[in-house]
């Protein structure tokens, strides 16, 4: 027979008031069909159907509620006449989860989201069992598809108002900005780097260099005349290149291609003076003149005056990738330019 203490201890221990709302601890005891049967130390059974325990289809109940096991659960309705009450596991766990997103939007924390689907306007994507949108302005990857992961930001959460939006552009834009400032504070004019060309134009090409792109000129690419980047460069060549200005407030940088070489005109100086008379190729010719390579890679201009003296001269038009002796009327090493008369 019960003494009195033990009797008031057994009534106590079956002594509940649980309303819905509240947040309980449970052990899992069981599972039947679409019900896990769960211990809440009350005379009243409590059941938690599969539909609140699963967060995403590529869950199981058995890996989220294990048998033997104490989880959170919520009272979703009160105790029927079959003395029942209903549990909610996922909707602690999405409590939790809203309170782990609030701490990364605080944070301005980078995470990984998954896609569900693809809408117009923009992609509807998974976090931690919550569903979110990414605007298509703010999607910076250019291929993606159902399942893919990307990296996101919290743009906005107000989750009483179901308003979850991400960007993935904010990640690349911040990360770009890390890395142009890093690269930055240790580049220097003079310096030689190892870069990827990205971009060809008429006036130049772009140069990856870590994280900034730097401009080489066509006037820096060659010693010798090019009419286009791509009669030397082509996209995705890793080239070295010399460093030569740096604007820390525009954050440009200028590269050189040519300047890793030999200069030719230097070499050119050794061999070439003033009125002297040298044998060159033609190799090419503009309208207001021929420009003759008379030393390898040193080009001087005869005049449009002086094509047609030639012309006249040898009653024959001047074409390119003729072979013609010229003499060398002016030669300016410091601006490199050579001036050039028909012999």
């Amino acid at each position: 027979m019960l003494s009195d203490k033990e009797f008031m201890e057994l009534i106590e221990k079956y002594d509940y008031a649980f309303k819905p709302g509240d947040i309980i601890k449970g052990t899992v005891t069981g599972y039947e069909g679409k019900y896990v049967f769960v211990d809440i130390n009350a005379k009243a059974c409590a059941i938690c159907p599969v539909n609140e325990v699963l967060l995403s289809d590529s869950q199981s109940v058995n890996d989220v509620l294990k048998q033997g096991e104490s989880y959170d659960f919520i009272i979703t309705s009160k105790e029927n006449e079959d003395d029942v009450f209903f549990l909610s596991h996922k909707k602690v766990a999405l409590y939790n989860n809203i309170k782990i997103l609030e701490e990364k939007f605080k944070n301005d924390e980078i995470f990984t989201a998954t896609i569900t689907n693809i809408v117009k306007g923009g992609i509807v994507v998974n976090v931690l069992g919550i569903k979110g949108f990414v605007p298509q302005s703010q999607i910076k990857v250019e291929n993606y598809d159902i399942n893919d992961n990307i990296e996101v930001k919290i743009l906005s959460l107000d989750m009483s108002k179901n308003n979850f939006i991400l960007s993935n552009k904010k990640v690349y834009s911040e990360q770009l900005e890390a890395s142009k400032k890093e690269v930055f504070d240790k580049i220097k004019t003079n310096m030689v780097v190892k870069g990827k060309v990205v971009r060809l134009t008429d006036f130049g090409a772009f140069v990856d260099i870590g994280g900034v792109d730097g401009l080489l000129p066509l006037s820096q690419i060659s010693w010798s005349w090019i009419d286009s980047p791509s009669d030397v460069l082509k996209f995705d060549d890793i080239i070295d290149v010399e460093i030569i200005s740096i604007d820390y407030e525009k954050q440009r940088v200028s590269l050189s291609l040519k300047s890793l070489e030999e200069n030719p005109w230097k070499k050119a100086s050794e061999v070439i003076e003033d009125k002297k008379i040298v044998k060159g190729k033609v190799t090419r010719i503009k309208p207001f003149g021929a420009f003759v390579e008379v030393y390898p890679k040193v080009e001087g201009l005869l005049n449009k005056a002086q094509i047609e003296q030639y012309n006249e001269k040898y009653q024959k038009q001047l074409e390119e990738n003729d072979e013609i002796e010229v003499l060398i009327k002016r030669f300016d090493e410091e601006n490199q330019k050579i001036n050039l008369e028909v012999v």
